[in-house]
């Protein structure tokens, strides 16, 4: 049964493991860096997504799917966010089932009072840390990885069916 497997080579072993652990303390860098504001990498997140949506909204599970959540946990994340007035929920026009969550003015307030905290985390913990090139390479190998791994309706519905709770 082993004899079908596709093991990776040591090369591949080593650079695996080194993006999993590099990825894994990127994350917790950038988090700890904005907890100074009392928010997770993950909250950010969402606030910056909603910032950038057309009225400054989207839908509860296109969001879920953008940031590569369940919707059980966007939902917690969302109650969080609510209780600090940066977002509500409204319905859908049109859609009785569905809820779209929207950036306050407060919420744009915050994330404008955040995002150079951010940014200037991002600098200091990933692009000082590598060339032009090398940002430009890493950028484009996980577009691919995005592309190949959640990009079509199906493929958000099959992310967002194995993330739910």
């Amino acid at each position: 049964m082993t004899d079908d497997v596709r093991w990776l080579s040591p090369t591949e072993q080593v650079s695996w493991r080194a993006y999993l652990r590099g990825q894994r303390l990127l994350e917790v860098a950038l988090d700890r860096d904005l907890q100074t504001h009392g928010v997770s990498l993950s909250e950010y997140e969402i606030l910056s997504m909603l910032s950038e949506q057309p009225g400054r909204r989207e839908r509860m599970s296109e969001l879920a799917a953008l940031v590569v959540q369940s919707r059980s946990r966007l939902t917690h994340t969302a109650n969080r966010l609510e209780r600090r007035g940066w977002v509500q929920r409204h319905p859908v026009p049109g859609d009785g089932r569905g809820v779209e969550l929207v950036l306050t003015d407060a919420g744009v307030e915050a994330v404008v009072e955040m995002a150079p905290v951010h940014v200037e985390s991002v600098r200091r913990h990933w692009l000082d840390a590598l060339s032009p090139e090398l940002v430009q390479a890493l950028g484009d190998a996980m577009t691919r990885v995005r592309d190949d791994n959640g990009t079509s309706q199906q493929q958000r519905a099959e992310v967002a069916r194995v993330c739910g709770d």
